[in-house]
């Protein structure tokens, strides 16, 4: 799975609500002068019921996608059914689930389902194992990115 395009607008609302969220975490800690830098950046940094890092990388990672709901205090994210152009006769929908405070590989679940069109109508296909696990990956990576770039920065 690859980014493919602009975050659906359904999609801007959470994302932008999860900035402030962090840029309001930033600012209150700027509050404490003997606190250091690091602490912003630690694996349980969230001003919402899940890590924080793994909700916004996991919004960064299905952004080409419909959302069709984004939990911030449950940790769910599910989308809507989604066609690649290249494969119109294909169609994906993706559940995360962050399941933890903390950063961590088990704190994040992923599910997705499948259906290709056969004789007019959708139906269901199995999805490859190699297929979540990608899109783990990519949530995870950017997830400890984005900790890094806020321990840098």
């Amino acid at each position: 799975m690859s980014q493919l395009s602009v975050l659906a607008s359904r999609g801007r609302r959470p994302a932008l609500l999860t900035l402030l969220g962090l840029t309001a975490l930033g600012l209150s800690a700027c509050a404490s002068k003997d606190r250091p830098r690091a602490d912003l950046a630690a694996s349980q940094v969230t001003t919402i019921g899940v890590n924080s890092y793994l909700w916004r990388a996991s919004l960064d990672a299905l952004s080409f996608m419909p959302l069709l709901q984004a939990d911030s205090s449950g940790g769910v994210i599910i989308t809507d059914w989604y066609a690649n152009p290249g494969n119109p006769g294909e169609r994906m929908k993706v559940t995360v689930s962050i399941l933890d405070r903390d950063l961590r590989a088990d704190a994040l679940r992923v599910a997705a389902s499948r259906q290709v069109a056969q004789g007019g109508a959708w139906v269901d296909a199995p999805v490859q194992a190699a297929t979540v696990q990608k899109l783990e990956e990519i949530i995870l990576t950017r997830a400890r990115d984005l900790r890094r770039s806020a321990i840098e920065g």
